[in-house]
């Protein structure tokens, strides 16, 4: 008898048919990972100490790293303690009403190079303290206690006791398995639950109980013949053999096959929202259950270097590895998640060893830390003090881009003394033939949307239909275009919105904004119906606003689409995010009472939340209510003083009640707290022409400096020629190359 009819004979015997065994798997339990050891010694020796085991646990005498031998440490002039009360951790700290209070720690969170520790309230929120232990060895510097945020203050968000450092909302579902956030809003309390309080085997392979089930009644190779030994995700590498091919420095894939490896990594390795609890991403998209995030200047320098913790995949998604079926295990053992062979050899398992050698690639000391791959393609930032994160995109050295957009190059950050013009010259000594110095690149356009360049729109137009840019790039420069309606744009996002990529659908859906409610809804109305959830759900939000303009049937399209945002925003509503955007649905609706509920719902939850005041104030203003506008505003400034943005809405309401003098100087605040934007200096501009002139042209000055928006340079023109001020001639002039010939001569007229 064949192998194969035995097994499915085994199969048949003990109750598991093709259909029955597809059926388990969609009810597939967690199990634990005690579960595996016994099978799976090696893999679990492998796991146990690694950055996923240590990811978070009990605070035990084995787990805790730190010195809590009654040690004291001072912070701004005040004594902050640790200590032990039995088997307990205990630590005496600043809480947010200014008085030390003592908190029992409960939980580790992490383990190398830091560790963090984490308090549980009575509400069920479990927060990190702002204190952090060094777990270095003393001669790297480590063995010692330090502030996380030392410039913190209770009304920012990454205070200790703010949504910041909540690990239910922040960091629970990577640090635990089988995690539920159950957050009741009715309550605003937590009653988080996990199977395995770390990450365990089935966060990565999945839920394993028709996997154990299996194993039970037989050997290795029944398994075999079950959906990937009875779990319902496929963890294999995409490339299963690479072949040398003439004229390639590099082995290529004999063949790329679709596997959900790098979904199930980028769960976690990546900056992202998450949307639901109740979508599984690995059978669909990522974007079923998370929002990822695009190369925003926030979180990226121009060029698609790390700047802020993107924690991978956005890097990632940029790099030719990706394109060429890389995955995660090419590099890193799964269970350690160390490398998988020496860094020098890692590299050389595709890259031909002669092709890259110091000779003929570095161009470095055979040995030296500048002859590593890893320190031109994967130049390290170190973030929260002492943790070195590479860049997983795998840029080629670009100093020509330094020296047009400022992006940083590993050259000149070796070779600090010289410039970026030496580091281009010699590169181009180097690879004389190279197809990359110099060459076409999208930071330039990213960097002249940042700046606001008038070439900007069509760069970005070009760089979102181009189809060899990642998908990642594409949907960054859709988003941009937000800032750029146009004809170009349009084209650019009417493409877009049938692209099959769905981060390229999301990017239309935000380089939509400015169009007006009808076009808008032309072009990505018909993404209400799309297959992926963070596509339906984004389109939705962003067409709710013009609620009152839809006529039945577009409201009807709408609705279903509408009701899983609502899901997402009620999942996310411990965020002040998540409320306020709740807030502005009900808001657009007519549903007046419902939309300040979820206003001031928001402001309990994160009072420091500056978008919940200005909404809110909004609603009030479009009622006639300015009284209860001001109010709000003024508690917003109470609550959030950092923000510019509160004070700018402060200021118009000023501005709306006729008292010009408050709103200026409220205006003044708001630009010395927001120095580059230009809208606050325009409006600030304008509020100054009565009270202080000069004032008033030089705000009108910096406003179009920083936004290059001619309609700007015209306000400052109209104004210089109203005084007949004798800078009005160079400012017409400058004017003239951005505005038609008969509004300059208008406007020359009156010179």
């Amino acid at each position: 008898m064949g192998v194969v009819v035995r097994v499915l004979l085994a199969l048949v015997s003990v109750g598991f048919t093709s259909s029955s065994v597809s059926s388990e798997l969609e009810e597939a339990s967690f199990v634990g990972s005690d579960t595996c050891i016994e099978c799976h010694t090696k893999e679990v020796d492998s796991w146990t100490g690694s950055d996923h085991e240590r990811a978070m646990d009990h605070a035990t005498s084995e787990s805790v790293l730190a010195d809590f031998n009654n040690v004291q440490f001072e912070h701004q002039g005040k004594t902050n303690r640790f200590y032990k009360k039995d088997d307990e951790f205990w630590v005496n700290i600043q809480g947010p009403d200014g008085d030390f209070h003592a908190y029992q720690i409960l939980y580790t969170f992490g383990h190398y190079p830091l560790q963090q520790y984490m308090v549980q309230f009575d509400d069920g929120r479990v927060q990190l303290i702002p204190f952090t232990w060094d777990s270095r060895d003393k001669k790297s510097g480590g063995q010692r206690w330090y502030h996380l945020y030392p410039d913190t203050t209770p009304n920012d968000e990454f205070y200790w006791t703010n949504s910041g450092q909540n690990w239910n909302f922040m960091c629970a579902d990577c640090h635990s398995t089988n995690l539920r956030k159950g957050y009741d809003k009715t309550t605003n309390q937590y009653q988080t639950t996990w199977s395995e309080i770390n990450v365990g085997c089935e966060a990565c392979h999945g839920p394993a109980s028709v996997h154990l089930e299996l194993a039970k009644q037989g050997n290795e190779g029944r398994l075999r013949t079950v959906d990937h030994y009875g779990f319902n995700r496929d963890l294999s590498q995409a490339v299963t053999s690479w072949v040398f091919k003439q004229g390639k420095s590099t082995l290529q894939p004999s063949d790329i096959k679709s596997t959900q490896q790098v979904k199930v990594c980028a769960q976690c390795h990546s900056r992202r929202v998450q949307l639901t609890e109740d979508y599984d991403h690995v059978q669909g998209e990522i974007l079923d259950r998370y929002l990822v995030s695009n190369l925003t200047q926030e979180l990226y320098h121009a060029d698609g270097q790390i700047y802020d913790e993107v924690y991978v995949l956005g890097s990632f998604e940029q790099s030719k590895m990706a394109q060429m079926g890389v995955t995660c295990t090419n590099c890193h053992e799964p269970h350690t998640a160390k490398l998988k062979i020496p860094e020098e050899s890692v590299c050389l398992q595709c890259h031909i060893a002669s092709e890259y050698s110091s000779e003929n690639h570095t161009f470095h000391q055979k040995g030296s830390e500048a002859d590593k791959c890893t320190t031109c393609h994967m130049p390290e930032t170190t973030y929260m003090e002492v943790d070195p994160r590479r860049d997983h995109s795998w840029h080629v050295p670009r100093p020509d881009l330094t020296q047009h957009i400022k992006t940083p190059n590993v050259c000149t950050t070796c070779h600090e003394s010289e410039s970026p013009e030496w580091a281009s010259k010699a590169l181009a000594a180097w690879f004389p033939e190279s197809k990359y110095q110099n060459s076409q690149h999208y930071g330039i356009a990213f960097y002249a949307s940042a700046i606001g360049h008038r070439a900007a729109a069509d760069a970005l137009s070009y760089i979102a239909q181009d189809n060899t840019e990642a998908s990642i790039v594409r949907a960054s420069a859709l988003q941009r275009l937000a800032n750029y309606p146009g004809q170009n744009s349009l084209i650019a996002l009417g493409r877009a919105v049938k692209n099959s990529d769905a981060m390229v659908r999301v990017g239309a859906i935000q380089g939509s904004e400015r169009y007006p409610s009808h076009q808008r809804w032309q072009i990505i109305s018909p993404l209400l119906t799309d297959s992926i959830l963070a596509v339906r759900t984004e389109a939705a939000g962003a067409l709710a606003r013009y609620w009152q303009e839809l006529n039945p049937l577009q409201k009807d399209q709408l609705k279903p689409a509408l009701k899983e945002y609502i899901a997402v925003q009620e999942f996310n509503s411990d965020r002040g995010f998540g409320r306020t955007n709740l807030g502005n649905v009900y808001a657009a609706q007519g549903k007046t009472k419902l939309a300040i509920a979820e206003y001031e719902g928001a402001i309990l939850v994160e009072p420091y939340f500056a978008n919940s005041y200005i909404n809110l104030a909004d609603l009030y203003r479009s009622q006639g209510q300015e009284t209860l506008t001001e109010q709000t505003l003024q508690l917003g400034i109470k609550n959030q003083p950092n923000s510019a943005a509160i004070r700018y809405s402060a200021a118009l309401s000023k501005l709306r009640q006729g008292e010009k003098l408050a709103a200026s100087d409220l205006l003044k605040q708001a630009v010395d707290l927001e120095h580059d934007n230009a809208q606050y200096w325009y409006v600030y501009g304008l509020s100054m022409e009565s009270i202080n002139l000069g004032q008033a042209i030089s705000a009108l000055n910096q406003a179009f400096k920083l936004s290059r928006n001619p309609e700007q340079l015209y306000a400052q023109c109209d104004m210089l020629l109203k005084y007949q001020k004798p800078e009005s001639k160079a400012c017409l002039q400058q004017l003239s190359q951005f505005a038609p010939k008969e509004v300059i001569e208008q406007l020359q007229s009156r010179y």
